[in-house]
């Protein structure tokens, strides 16, 4: 068997950033703007691709609460979201640290024949955190769109 290539020692403070990444997928789907906006750091910024956009370019909000009212702005008219967290590759050094965050992000919307459709953007964050007050917060989150799915889905009855 061949050994493996790469560094796999995981770094001081990796396991506790990539928390992060799942308590950001759970405050913006059950839309917590007080939640989103606690994993930010003050100073933080959220750069949103063109892709994402609407055309506008990239755009860039500054501040843990404008980057919560944008996000949740964003996604108001949504039925619903389901951010689906995937691998989370952490680099830790000292009191700051970056990491590639894959996530699979649900948007599900009414559609004009009154059915139900899900708009999904598969999603590369590119993060970087710094430890704030003993506490590991967002310090950029950069997004990075690779590919997109439009289709109808089915809700089951509750």
């Amino acid at each position: 068997m061949n050994e493996p290539t790469a560094d796999v020692t995981v770094s001081p403070g990796a396991t506790t950033c990539s928390d992060l990444a799942g308590r950001y997928a759970v405050a913006v789907d059950s839309r917590d703007d007080r939640a989103v906006a606690a994993l930010f750091t003050a100073d933080a910024e959220f750069v949103q691709p063109a892709a994402l956009t609407r055309g506008a370019g990239d755009v860039v909000t500054v501040g843990a609460d404008a980057i919560a009212a944008a996000i949740l702005g964003a996604t108001g008219h949504l039925r619903a979201t389901h951010h689906a967290v995937h691998q989370v590759v952490v680099d830790a050094d000292g009191d700051s640290a970056s990491a590639v965050v894959y996530c699979l992000a649900h948007h599900l919307y009414a559609a004009r024949d009154g059915g139900i459709r899900d708009n999904a953007v598969a999603i590369r964050y590119r993060d970087r955190y710094r430890r704030v007050g003993g506490r590991w917060l967002i310090a950029r989150r950069e997004l990075a769109v690779d590919f997109t799915d439009d289709r109808p889905v089915t809700i089951p009855n509750r």
